[in-house]
Order: structure tokens, then C-alpha cells, then sequence
């Protein structure tokens, strides 16, 4: 091998290493001293940058493969942290020499990583390096790395794309195009294959792109599979990324009102199919069922939104998140969530106290674990010093169904914690929703001694002889 390449090429790496008989060696040496900054440091007062380069130039595809991948890995660590060695990356025509080696070796995810992480090391900081990188590979080079069904080119790939897209707002405008959401649609693609939702920088990507920003509804329809009606794996894998940042960021980010219609009528798309297919084997989310799962976390999305206050504390605290619930509520959420509650079999303790059938002809079981607590969840949240949701909820007859909830059930973890939570809310200073409670409660319709345990019972009020709740201290 050694005598094949130039002395120019070979000489400079030898004598940086001391050794004068082995370029295994050699770049053995120089990967270990490139772990360090001192190490880093005194390379590049050597300028064995600009060896390196020409030695992947010069190496051949595949026969050399140990040497190359061996090559990038030496590459790799004099480029992290380093500036002198970086803008010599890029004034050596780096990313030229790395891209070509990376389009004969696409098939390779070792080769690939290997390249893709000096690209990362080069471009953490400084917009011109950032540039060079995007110019050369966006959007073919970055879409066939993204068809690299392995997380371990998805990982480098997504850091190299959130740093080109955090440092620049060009290139940001771009990875929002059609062009960029097909990549990153690979991306989530390639997560979803190999079971790897929890990737950092493909969060971070879809954190800024779908919650930050507007890009939820294309990149979720970039999804579908064609000819195919049903949603995908991938689309509930993007929903997860969805539904985990936005609890994560609950007090920073509001999701965006096009993202938030966009949800709703997920929500209400995946309603009717979720029950036409209900399984008697129920998990909690994830599922595993692509349409259950877009359907749990749609309404895990809408329960986060629509937490934080009242409509007034929202917008005085300028967030946006105002307009966002109202929109919710303006286009019959709490209808659509009702009338869910109404299709449900019972509770279980319901069910266990009921002396005749528990469920009707129409009833339908919990799709998954927690899904009554989280339709319970969305409508309490909701609630939170409304009157205009509190009085929806009592003149849909809601009350008595709402009350059903403060209790235990088996498929529903939370299920009473969340129910009296949503009742308190209800109930709040609204005499309307309060004497409706008492008067079911003093007929016998229903059976709520819970309601103590949130500070309310019924008494008589003795000027008007009818029932109403009072504090119970």
C-alpha cells in the first residue's frame, strides 16, 4: 500500500508519527493523539489536515476500505473542536473529497457514518463551513444517506441537518421546502424502521420544524404511502416525536395553530376507524396499531395544549396558546370528546355495581390502556376557568357523564384523579353547573360521594328549599 501512494502524500504522516515503515501504524497513532486537544492541537501545527484529504483521494473504493474508514476516524477527531483544522477541511476541499467517497460507498453505513460524523465535527460552528457542507450535499447526497435504513448514519445525518438548519435561515427556508421534508420524511422513515424514536437530533429537527414551526401537516403528508388510505407507522412515530416535545416543552412552545387543526381532524379521521377495529387486547401507547396510536396521541397533544390556564391567563401572557385552544373549541372538540365518553362500555366499577349487562349493543371498549383518562384529561384541561366550556359541557348533558368518570377503572390508570380534577372544573364558580350536580345527586341519579373529596357536598338551601353544592371545610 505504502508504495503506491506519493512520498508527498505518505512522508508528512510518517514523520508526524514517528514511524517510518507502516502506514497502519501511522494512522493508528494519529487517530490516538487526535482523541486530545493537545494532540489536536500540535497536528494541525503540522498541517497533516490537508495528508489526510489527498489520502482519500487517492485510496480506492472498496479495496481500501480499512485504510479509508481508518482515514475518516483521523479525519473525524482533528476536526472536533479544532478551528485550524476545520476551515483547513473546507479550504482543502474537504467536503468535495468526503461526498464523492461517501457516493461510492452509499451502501456502506460504516463508511457513511464514519464520513458523516467529520462532516458533523466541521460544521458545529460557523455558517460559511455550514454552506459549503449544504451546498455540496442537499438535497441528493442528503436524501440517499437518509435511505440508509441504519441509526447509525440517521443520528449524524439529523445533527448535521439541525446544525445547518440552526445556523442559517436560508438553509432553514430550504429544509422546509418540499425538497427538505422529503429528507427528513426518510429520516423519521428510517427511525421508525429500526425502532429508534428516542433519536436526539431528529427531536430536535422536529421540534423546530413541527412545534416551533409550520411544517407538521406537509411533513405528515409526505407520510402516506400511496394508493394507501390508512395511516403508517411512520406517521405515528412522527406523532409520538410530536406528542413527547410538546409535554417536554409545556411551559415554552405552544403548538401551532395550522398544527393543531391539523391534529383535530386526525383525531376525528381516526375516531371512527379506531372502533370499527377495537382488538380485546389492549395496550398503553405506544400500541403498535398505526391508527390507534395517532389517535392516542392526537388527543395527548390536545390535552397538553390546551393545559397552562384560562383563555384570559393565556393571552396575557402573550404565548399564542390562546388562540389555539379557542380554535380547538370553536371546531367541537368538546362534542367529539363527549360523545366519545357516551360510545364507552362503563368504568369497571360501574360495571362491577351494575346488577344487569354492563355494556350495550353499542358500547365499545377502551382502543388502549388510558384512552378514557386522556378523552377525561383534554376535557378537564379545557375547563380550567372556562364558563364558556363549562356551560357547553352542562347544556350537552354532559354533567352526568362527566361525573361517571370519578371513579377507578382497570383499563385506565388516573381515570378518578383526572375525573375529579375535571369535575372541580366543571363546578368552579358556576352556580348553574353546581345546582345541576346537587339536583342529580339529591334525586338519586347519581352517586358521587367524591365530591367530598374535593371539598363539596350538597345541602338544602333553606330560602329556596332546593339542593346545592357548599365548601365542605
Amino acid at each position: 500500500m505504502e508504495a503506491s501512494l506519493p512520498e508527498e502524500v505518505l512522508q508528512p504522516l510518517l514523520n508526524a508519527s514517528d514511524l517510518s515503515y507502516s502506514l497502519q501504524e501511522c494512522l493508528q497513532f494519529l487517530l490516538e493523539v487526535s482523541r486530545t486537544d493537545s494532540g489536536r492541537s500540535d497536528l494541525a501545527s503540522k498541517a497533516i489536515l490537508p495528508s489526510i484529504i489527498r489520502l482519500l483521494q487517492l485510496l480506492p473504493y472498496p479495496s481500501s476500505r480499512h485504510y479509508l474508514n481508518l482515514s475518516l476516524k483521523v479525519l473525524r477527531n482533528l476536526c472536533a473542536g479544532e478551528t485550524l483544522n476545520q476551515n483547513a477541511f473546507i479550504d482543502h476541499d474537504g467536503s468535495v473529497v468526503v461526498s464523492d467517497l461517501l457516493d461510492s460507498a452509499i451502501g456502506d453505513f460504516e463508511t457513511v457514518r464514519f464520513g458523516l460524523q467529520v462532516l458533523a465535527n466541521v460544521l458545529v460552528l460557523g455558517e460559511k463551513r455550514q454552506r459549503n457542507v449544504w451546498l455540496r450535499f442537499f438535497p441528493e447526497r442528503f436524501s440517499a444517506i437518509a435511505k440508509v435504513r441504519r441509526r447509525e448514519t440517521c443520528d449524524p445525518l439529523c445533527m448535521i441537518l439541525y446544525a445547518c438548519f440552526d445556523g442559517s435561515s436560508e438553509i432553514a427556508s430550504q429544509l422546509c421546502s418540499d425538497e427538505g421534508l422529503s429528507i427528513i420524511a426518510e429520516t423519521i422513515r428510517t427511525s421508525s424502521s429500526v425502532g429508534s424514536v428516542e433519536d436526539y437530533w431528529l427531536k430536535l429537527l422536529v421540534s423546530r420544524l413541527c412545534v416551533e414551526g409550520d411544517c407538521f401537516p406537509p411533513l405528515f403528508s409526505k407520510l402516506y404511502e400511496a394508493g394507501n388510505e390508512a395511516f403508517t407507522s411512520e406517521q405515528a412515530v412522527l406523532m409520538r416525536m410530536v406528542s413527547d416535545i410538546a409535554n417536554e416543552r409545556l411551559k415554552e412552545v405552544s403548538v401551532p395553530k395550522a398544527a393543531t387543526h391539523a391534529i383535530l381532524r386526525l383525531l376525528n379521521q381516526s375516531v371512527d376507524q379506531v372502533f370499527d377495529h377495537v382488538s380485546s387486547e389492549r395496550s398503553e401507547l405506544p400500541t403498535g396499531s398505526a391508527v390507534i396510536d395517532v389517535m392516542g396521541y392526537s388527543l395527548v397533544i390536545i390535552r397538553d395544549t390546551c393545559a397552562g390556564g384560562s383563555l384570559e391567563e393565556l393571552k396575557d401572557a402573550n404565548s399564542g396558546t390562546g388562540d389555539t385552544v379557542e380554535l380547538l373549541l370553536s371546531s367541537g372538540v368538546i362534542e367529539l370528546l363527549l360523545d366519545l365518553l357516551r360510545r364507552l362500555e362503563p368504568p369497571t366499577t360501574i360495571k362491577k355495581a351494575m346488577k344487569q349487562s354492563p355494556t350495550g349493543s353499542c358500547s365499545k371498549p377502551c382502543p388502549y390502556r388510558g384512552f378514557r383518562r386522556d378523552v377525561v384529561a383534554v376535557i378537564g384541561n379545557c375547563a380550567y376557568r372556562r364558563k364558556e366550556v363549562q356551560d357547553e359541557v352542562r347544556e350537552r348533558d354532559g354533567l352526568f357523564v362527566m361525573l361517571q368518570q370519578c371513579v377507578t377503572d382497570d383499563e385506565n390508570p388516573f381515570l378518578r384523579e383526572w375525573g375529579l380534577w375535571c369535575v372541580r372544573n366543571l363546578l368552579e364558580g358556576n352556580q348553574e353547573n353546581q345546582k345541576a350536580v346537587a339536583e342529580l345527586e339529591m334525586q338519586g341519579s347519581v352517586d358521587v360521594p367524591q365530591l367530598r373529596e374535593i371539598g363539596l357536598r350538597v345541602e338544602i338551601d333553606p330560602l329556596t328549599s332546593r339542593p346545592k353544592l357548599v365548601n365542605d371545610t
